[in-house]
Parts: C-alpha cells; structure tokens; sequence
C-alpha cells in the first residue's frame, strides 16, 4: 500500500469515491463545503441519521483527513468540524460528480 492510502495501480478517482462513499459523508461534505458545522446542527440537518452512524462518518473523514475536527473551549464547550485543506481541494471535483448525478 501507498503513502497516500491507496493501493499500487488503484485508481485515484476510485480512491476518492470511496472516501466519499456511505451513509453521510456526501451530505456532511456538502454541509461542510459552506461553513464549520456543529455535531448537533449536523444531526438535526440530516433527516433519518443517529447520532452513532454520524459520529462513525466523521470519524472516518477525520481519519482520511476531508474534515478537521476543533474543540471551541468558551461556554458552551462544543466541537465543529470544518474541511481540511484537502477536503477543499476536493470541492470543484465534488461538485462536478453532483453535477452528474
């Protein structure tokens, strides 16, 4: 396996489908794309999610580095999660698969 979590001769467009790929990650990314998004903001924007299915994808897009997570220490405590650098270089491809869908 690569650097860069892919395997030899794997595709990078398929790489990053799969990223993208599951339950919530495309509307989390979406949602993202705009502003830093709250934990709670995210689950009542999303229809039909629970708090562990979206607590998974973030998790997973924190580990394959789309999102970063931040803690906000002032009252109230709370976390957001924003795009990383490389999730916003995703963005114009993102985009365009939305467009092809």
């Amino acid at each position: 396996m690569e650097k860069n979590g892919r395997e030899q001769g794997q595709c990078p467009a398929e790489t990053l489908l799969k990223q993208l790929s599951g339950k919530w990650k495309p509307q989390i990314f979406r949602i993202a794309i705009a502003e830093p998004v709250r934990f709670n903001s995210l689950l009542r924007q999303l229809e039909g999610s629970n708090k562990q299915a979206l607590a998974n994808a973030l998790k997973e897009m924190e580990e394959q580095d789309l999102v970063q997570k931040t803690v906000i220490k002032i009252k109230p405590l709370h976390i957001e999660y924003k795009l990383s650098d490389r999730g916003k270089l995703l963005i114009p491809i993102f985009q365009q698969l939305e467009l092809l869908g």
